[in-house]
């Protein structure tokens, strides 16, 4: 009688404390280099292709491995020497020792790479980069620690719950940076801890603050674990004297043992519950809990092109899945007949029909639901839209949602990515619902020094395969 066949693990060809020599063949979703021994990745901090590094191997698992850069044999051509190392071994800039122009690629061919492993052929354009790719986020959400006795405020090493003191942040907008560091400061002054997730005890868990990029109004926001923020009117004074900005300042209460960084609850201590930005010709509320996005200078780029390739007529009945508080929706509105959007986040709905009522936009509505069931009811109610814009998050879309759009058979599916994984996954199902790709993929930089990549996509109705 024939044994069965067994599988006999492979042995792993390196172990903890190594040292081994080998070329950098790519980079990781993450921003780590890779380097491979006998075809088993070592993943490498700082590390980018075309280098030869000396790497100690720090630590190892089944199928990967980590490891340190000992020495750098050859130095890639597109390495930036100059950049603060905290940006790196952090994460909050994981690619700042990658040249700009190298980083564009790097993001254009990730895209390539994973819509060739689901076996579709596409063409994707070069990405478009910014010409400062650098202090453009207008929001942060700063973790604060205990660190020798004071109240700390920085970023998380990759991989732990360990802080590592930051000051300046590199990519996000120095006026946001320095609201943070005066925030951080006067907390010190009225002794205030830091939450600790292992005793349950604490005061402050986040420092948020956010700042209109166009209206330059500033949002401060200290999130605690407890129901009252001590000497909070004290603090609403110091902040108010140093802060010329600040048109608001809030108390979030997160008092839950999670990882979401905002409670639902706010007081507004001093100033207004909300700040305003400007955004292609239209004016926006943002609330402490809105999305509104972090680069709005891409993102104005991103919708004007989005608007463009979806090639809307005055006569078009528009749908915008995702739609928040109402960014692209309002924004193509002065373009077409009729616009619905549908978002799930009731505080963005709310924030959303003020936004249109302060545009004096009467061409919209906006549906309070989760967007594939409210796709799945317009279909089943005959709604039939010229054009379907969606935004998702990373998660990408649902079956359902797919569906419900193949069934409204708009002429026009533009699809708003921020993770080509999920879209490329996505294409491959739209597709099958009876759409073609209409022309390139755009890639746009609205996350410079980082991994993350915008792109636009667009679906024409074709024939269903």
């Amino acid at each position: 009688m024939a044994k069965a066949n067994r599988v006999y693990p492979k042995k792993v060809p390196v172990s903890k404390n190594q040292e081994v020599e080998a070329e950098v063949i790519d980079i990781t979703y993450q921003g780590m280099g890779v380097i491979k021994v006998d075809s088993f990745p070592i993943f490498v901090v700082d590390a980018i292709p075309g280098e030869t590094l000396r790497v100690v191997v720090t630590k190892v698992l089944k199928n990967y491995a980590f490891g340190r850069v000992i020495k750098r044999v050859t130095v890639s051509p597109d390495r930036v020497s100059d950049v603060d190392q905290v940006a790196i071994t952090t994460g909050i800039a994981p690619l700042a020792n990658l040249k700009y122009d190298a980083q564009l690629k790097f993001k254009q061919r990730q895209i390539e790479q994973l819509f060739k492993k689901v076996n579709l052929s596409v063409n994707v354009a070069p990405t478009i980069g910014m010409t400062n790719p650098t202090a453009y986020r207008n929001k942060a959400q700063v973790p604060v620690q205990m660190i020798d006795g004071q109240l700390t405020t920085g970023f998380y090493r990759r991989g732990s719950h360990k802080l590592v003191p930051v000051d300046n942040f590199y990519i996000q907008d120095p006026k946001v940076d320095e609201a943070v560091r005066v925030t951080r400061d006067i907390l010190r002054d009225y002794n205030l801890s830091a939450y600790d997730e292992q005793t349950k005890k604490g005061v402050v868990r986040h420092i948020m603050a956010r700042r209109g990029y166009y209206s330059h109004e500033l949002m401060v926001v200290i999130v605690t674990n407890t129901k009252r923020l001590p000497e909070a009117e004290e603090i609403a004074d110091k902040l108010r004297a140093k802060l010329p900005e600040l048109k608001s300042f809030i108390h979030n209460i997160n008092n839950h043992d999670t990882n979401v960084i905002m409670g639902d609850w706010n007081e507004t201590i001093w100033g207004a519950d909300d700040i305003h930005d400007q955004l292609m010709g239209k004016d926006f509320v943002i609330g402490p809990n809105s999305f509104y996005q972090v680069n709005p200078q891409t993102t104005s780029v991103l919708y004007t092109l989005a608007a463009k390739k979806a090639g809307l007529k005055a006569t078009d009945t528009v749908v915008d899945a995702y739609s928040g508080i109402g960014t692209i929706t309002l924004s193509i509105a002065d373009h077409v007949k009729k616009v619905y959007g549908v978002e799930v986040i009731e505080g963005a709905v709310a924030d959303a029909e003020k936004n249109a009522q302060n545009n004096h936009i009467s061409n919209v509505e906006f549906v309070l639901a989760d967007a594939p069931e409210q796709m799945v009811k317009w279909a089943n109610e005959g709604l039939k839209p010229d054009v379907v814009f969606v935004d998702p998050p990373r998660k990408g879309l649902t079956s359902e949602l797919i569906e419900a759009v193949s069934t409204m058979a708009p002429e026009t599916f533009v699809y708003i990515s921020c993770n080509p994984a999920t879209l490329a996954r996505d294409a491959v199902e739209i597709l099958a619902n009876g759409y073609v790709i209409d022309g390139d993929i755009q890639p746009l930089d609205q996350f410079p020094q980082t991994t993350h990549i915008e792109s636009v996509t667009v679906f024409k109705r074709g024939v269903k395969s």
